[in-house]
């Protein structure tokens, strides 16, 4: 007799596809997962993700689900441009907006468009352009030049357009005018130092669902989905802002094999932020693309320097010969070395750090960047934490890393690890079942 699942939640990454699971209701419980390579150069995701099912179908046996929800990095993942008038202002409260949504940035610009910018942004082929630029009744003549050159491309992309509230009605005839997509969201940065980068968080994520079907395979993928298709670092990020109206501030970790994201959802503390010099958002993430413990590998093994050596005497044969799940316990030791300088780099670039100037009065200090002072929980996601013994001393190391100037979380920051590795699935499941989302994913934690 067949199983009957609730819910099957599809995670389809750039080189492995996954499928997770569960039975809803008030006692939520993750049943299991099924793995299988992502196929997007044999022309069709499906394939990798009828594989996953299989897989699913050998672990737990022969079942039948109600209902499909799925998030995708596959094909690039979310590909954007990010384009604003002065880069401590508009351009960054709208690369905040498209980080946290779950993109992946490939430009950004500030000020007026160059014919070398257009150049790139016609190669990069994004999926959605993000203009913004001026303040609310502020600086006009940017984001309209820029909405003019960016529509004489003739990209057949989809616009969000999130900057001065002044240039909406000329900025929907720009792009109306030459045929293309254009969505009006509020200002992600309406006056100094006020960021709003929700609004156009969510436009991303509904803008990203409508148009992943460009992917191969992806409308048959999205055909047996019931829900939102949204990019997988938008989901564990969803997750995350799910956590944090529960459990309070936190930091999330998640080390791959081709880059390491860490998301944070922190005011911090009211003592950093009476000396903060620029707005941080709520719910912040970071990406760094040099810091895969598979693709980049030489990166951080460069970036360890000679110490490596004093770990392992043969470590050039390991580099030499890394492999994307590593098998035996030395090869498992040398990638947990390799994510601890990940770590390391990723959380110090994250975070941000105290400085200070001489003036009139003496020393004065100010905070730059992300203060992380408040958080209360350091959460481990991804294979590194759920499949190797390890990881969870890792992120206990995280305090010790600093030199007393950077933001980082206190010592009485507790780790968390998704050890069923559901994170995602559970962002993903929480925009139509939340309470349960919740649920399963301090399961995974062994709250």
């Amino acid at each position: 007799m067949k199983k009957t699942i609730d819910i099957l939640v599809a995670e389809i990454g750039s080189t492995t596809t996954t499928v997770n699971a569960f039975v809803l209701g008030s006692d939520p419980v993750f049943i299991g997962q099924g793995m299988a390579p992502t196929t997007v150069l044999d022309g069709d995701v499906n394939i990798g993700l009828e594989g996953a099912i299989e897989d699913l179908k050998d672990k737990i046996g022969d079942f039948v689900y109600s209902e499909m929800l799925a998030c995708s990095s596959a094909a690039g993942g979310l590909k954007m441009t990010v384009h604003g008038l002065v880069y401590d202002m508009t351009v960054r409260a709208a690369k905040e907006a498209a980080l946290g949504a779950g993109a992946n940035i490939k430009l950004i610009t500030a000020g007026k468009l160059r014919r070398t910018d257009l150049e790139k942004i016609k190669q990069i082929k994004p999926n959605i352009i993000l203009l913004a630029g001026g303040v609310d009744y502020g600086d006009r003549e940017t984001a309209l030049y820029n909405g003019e050159k960016l529509a004489e491309l003739k990209l057949n992309v989809p616009v969000i357009y999130a900057g001065n509230i002044e240039n909406r009605e000329e900025i929907s005839y720009i792009f109306q005018e030459a045929g293309q997509e254009v969505y009006i969201v509020d200002n992600v940065y309406p006056s100094i130092d006020n960021l709003n980068v929700e609004p156009t968080r969510k436009m991303i994520q509904k803008v990203f669902e409508k148009h992943i079907v460009t992917a191969p395979g992806m409308s048959k993928v999205k055909e047996l989905v019931t829900g939102n298709i949204i990019p997988t670092p938008g989901a564990v990020m969803e997750c995350a802002i799910l956590l944090y109206n529960d459990i309070g501030d936190l930091m999330a970790v998640d080390i791959g094999g081709a880059t390491t994201d860490v998301h944070s959802v922190t005011e911090g503390s009211d003592e950093i932020q009476k000396i903060t010099v620029n707005p941080e958002p709520l719910a912040k993430r970071t990406v760094e693309g040099d810091l895969g413990v598979f693709v980049n590998s030489r990166n951080l093994f460069d970036l360890c320097g000679e110490d490596i050596y004093k770990k392992f005497s043969n470590a050039d044969e390991l580099i030499n010969n890394i492999k994307p799940i590593p098998q035996k316990e030395e090869e498992k030791e040398f990638v947990l070395y390799l994510a601890n300088k990940a770590l390391e780099v990723a959380v110090k670039r994250h975070a941000g750090k105290l400085s200070s100037y001489f003036g009139p009065t003496g020393r004065t200090f100010y905070a730059e960047g992300r203060d992380l002072t408040n958080v209360k929980w350091i959460i481990g996601t991804g294979g590194i934490f759920s499949r190797l013994e390890g990881g969870e001393k890792l992120l206990g190391n995280i305090n010790d890393e600093g030199s007393g100037k950077e933001l980082y979380p206190p010592s009485s920051a507790k780790v968390l690890i998704d050890r069923d590795y559901i994170m995602a699935a559970c962002g993903v499941l929480s925009k139509k079942y939340p309470d349960e989302a919740l649920k399963l994913i301090k399961n995974s934690f062994r709250m």
